[in-house]
């Protein structure tokens, strides 16, 4: 069986939480739990200035869109597409298009991985890839979420800081 991807579903505006909640009922009454894993309406935590106090609320990060989470066929299409309050999929025509897994991380529907490096900031690392390869410098920041390692080499006799995604650098 085919691997299960995130795919946007286009509604009506406002109807975003009765699209979820319909497509959860109709995937337990069917029971294609296997094909139709997860309902999601991305949201995000905003502060909103009301005349003398700020609030935090839960916002709607893409209003009018719904992500699910399923493996592609025309039956799990069919449940989909003729949900209550669907307008369709987004993608060219009624075909729909599977997001990236660097879009998925960017709304944040899903966490990438947690990464292991073999360095820490003060060390000496190499690059192995890229312009800069086999340049030699030392880690000056690690920035876990975006993936990328700040190291500074010696370049035109000078100490310049240059940002790595963490696959480009080892230790030595």
């Amino acid at each position: 069986m085919e691997e299960a991807k995130w795919y946007v579903v286009h509604t009506y505006s406002g109807y975003e939480n009765k699209v979820k909640t319909n497509i959860e009922k109709t995937v337990e009454n069917r029971n294609l739990q296997d094909l139709i894993q997860e309902v999601r309406v991305p949201m995000e935590e905003a502060v909103e200035q009301t005349e003398n106090e700020k609030k935090s609320v839960l916002r709607k990060m893409l209003p009018s869109y719904v992500i699910v989470k399923m493996v592609l066929n025309d039956e799990s299409w069919y449940v989909v597409r003729n949900t209550r309050g669907v307008t369709g999929f987004v993608g060219p025509g009624s075909k729909p298009v599977a997001l990236t897994e660097e879009e998925v991380v960017s709304i944040g529907v899903e966490q990438r991985a947690p990464v292991h490096v073999d360095y820490a900031v003060g060390d000496m690392v190499r690059v192995c890839s890229g312009p800069l390869e086999d340049f030699v410098g030392t880690v000056t920041s690690l920035d876990f979420e975006q993936q990328k390692a700040t190291v500074t080499v010696s370049m035109l006799g000078r100490e310049t800081p240059v940002e790595f995604d963490f696959n480009q650098i080892e230790p030595m």
